[in-house]
This record gives structure tokens, C-alpha cells and sequence, in this order.
């Protein structure tokens, strides 16, 4: 995939902008931003099912893509999804939401979905990795997508949530054995949270090469960037505005000018709204090292 960002030698920035009257005005607010992408949800995030897109919404959040310039790449799939449950009748409603959103992103020519990995709900970690994988292989089956990948989210650990070491995402993919169809968005809160330190270049280079010896960096697609309420291994996930929060803004630095991750399109969720999103991505360019 070729990023905008790539010939400008720095990462793709964007934030998560609402589709509240069609999926195209995401892409509108996109533009309104000051952002180069955008993450959206398909649908209503909180409902199990959405309507099908007609042709008329189709044709117009393609021709807001190709005016504006700002390119949709990834989608944040509903909150109910649970590919860990051990109750059936929630497992199964999950597999048929994450098949559609599966199916929605192919419409939308969006490459990415992202998914919170699960929560095993007290039936163990090693059981819900299985559950995960075994899900994951069930879904991409039967949504038939060629141009879509899933990106599993870290998480911070709350609860009996998976996703919170590199570990449990390298064992998703390796047992959902999917040949290049699963990655990984890693979110700076999250990682934070759950005890990988951020905060500094060293700080940040040494997580990396964790990453990249776990699960290897081919498997990096993208990156979440916010701030972080709590302190270093909190296992609480609680965003916050860019520089103002426990990894502050050299985290932020180190992260934007590894030229490794030059490539990577890089959306903020903090708190705040359009109007934090685009005095936010003001900061981050900011943070950019000149040339």
C-alpha cells in the first residue's frame, strides 16, 4: 500500500472522525482536520448489525476520498465484539458482526479493521488465545474478503481482557495461521498501560525491538496515538491529550521521527473531539524533526 506520508518522510496523521450522516462525512471531517487519514466506524458502534450502504452513499464517500485527498484506512469495528467469549450465543453474535465489518470494509476499499483481541471472561488466557484465533479463522472464512486485514489493538490489560503483552498477539496469529491476513495497530496508551515504557527515545526504541522480536514489525499496520491518564503499567486505559499525560510529548517525538515507522498512517482518539483532533495534529507535526 502506498501512504501519502511516504514521500513526505514523515507518517501519515489522521484521527478517528465521525460518520454521523453518511460514512463520507468522516472523510469531510478528515479534511476539516488538517488530516492526511482517517479512521471511521462502518455503522453504528454499538449495535450488533447495520444496514447495508446504498449505491448513492457508496458514490458519494468515494467522491469526498478522490476531492479531498484524505484516505479512510482503517476501520474501528463495534465495542460488543468478544472473538474470546466462552458463551456461545455471544461468540456467535460476534463472529457475524466482525463478518460483516469484514465485508463493509471491502466496500468501502478501507484496508484495515481493527479489533480489541477479547476478553476470556475468567475461562484463562491460553483458552481465550484459542478462542480468538479459532474465531478469527471462522470469520475470514466466511466473509470471503481478499483486500482486507485485520489489525488486532494491544490493549492495557483491564479485566480479563487479552492483548496486553506481545506475546498473546503473536500467539493469535501463529495459531489463527492466516498467512499474512491478521497484524497489529498498537496503541501508545494502551502499550503504556499495560508496562511498555514509551517515554524517551531509548524508551521507545527498546519497546520496538521487543515488538519486532515477539511479533516481528512486518506485522505493524498502524498506530493509535494518545496520550496516557494513568502511569506506566497501570493496566488502565484512560486516553489523553497529546503531551498532556504520562508519556508526554518526547514519547510522541521519538515515535513520529523513527524512520521505521515512517510509513505507518497514525490516527488520534483522544478525548476532546473535532476541535482537540485538529489542534492535537498541529502538535504532532510540530514534533516533526525538520529536514
Amino acid at each position: 500500500m502506498t501512504d501519502s506520508g511516504s514521500n513526505q518522510n514523515r507518517p501519515p496523521l489522521g484521527a478517528h472522525t465521525s460518520i454521523s450522516g453518511g460514512v463520507f462525512n468522516a472523510v469531510l471531517h478528515g479534511k476539516e482536520i488538517g488530516a492526511d487519514v482517517v479512521q471511521i466506524f462502518s455503522k453504528n458502534q454499538m449495535q450488533w448489525k447495520g444496514r447495508d450502504y446504498t449505491e448513492k452513499e457508496l458514490e458519494k464517500f468515494f467522491s469526498a476520498v478522490k476531492e479531498t485527498g484524505v484516505r479512510p484506512v482503517m476501520i474501528h469495528c463495534s465495542y460488543l465484539i468478544n472473538l474470546a467469549s466462552p458463551k456461545k450465543e455471544t461468540l456467535r453474535r460476534s463472529i457475524e458482526a466482525f463478518v460483516d465489518e469484514l465485508q463493509r470494509a471491502e466496500k468501502l476499499k478501507v484496508p484495515y479493521v481493527v479489533i480489541h483481541p477479547g476478553s476470556h471472561v475468567g475461562e484463562g488466557e491460553a483458552a481465550g488465545i484459542q478462542t480468538v484465533a479459532a474465531s478469527l479463522r471462522e470469520c475470514f472464512e466466511r466473509a470471503a474478503t481478499s483486500q482486507v486485514t485485520a489489525l488486532l489493538e494491544t490493549t492495557a490489560g483491564q479485566g480479563t481482557n487479552l492483548g496486553y503483552r506481545f506475546e498473546q498477539l503473536r500467539d493469535m496469529i501463529e495459531q489463527a495461521d492466516l498467512d499474512g491476513k491478521i497484524g497489529v495497530c498498537l496503541d501508545t496508551c494502551h502499550v503504556f498501560a499495560a508496562g511498555y515504557d514509551i517515554r524517551t527515545p531509548a524508551a521507545w526504541e527498546a519497546t520496538r525491538r521487543e515488538f519486532d522480536s515477539v511479533i516481528g514489525l512486518g506485522a505493524l499496520k498502524g498506530l493509535h496515538l494518545n496520550d496516557s491518564l494513568k502511569e506506566l503499567g497501570s493496566r488502565r486505559d484512560r486516553h489523553q491529550r497529546i503531551g498532556d499525560g504520562e508519556i508526554g510529548a518526547a514519547g510522541f517525538a521519538a515515535i513520529l521521527n523513527d524512520p521505521q515507522m515512517h510509513n505507518l498512517p497514525m490516527v488520534l482518539e483522544v478525548p476532546g473531539g473535532q476541535g482537540a483532533y485538529r489542534d492535537d495534529l498541529i502538535i504532532l507535526k510540530g514534533l516533526l524533526r525538520k529536514e
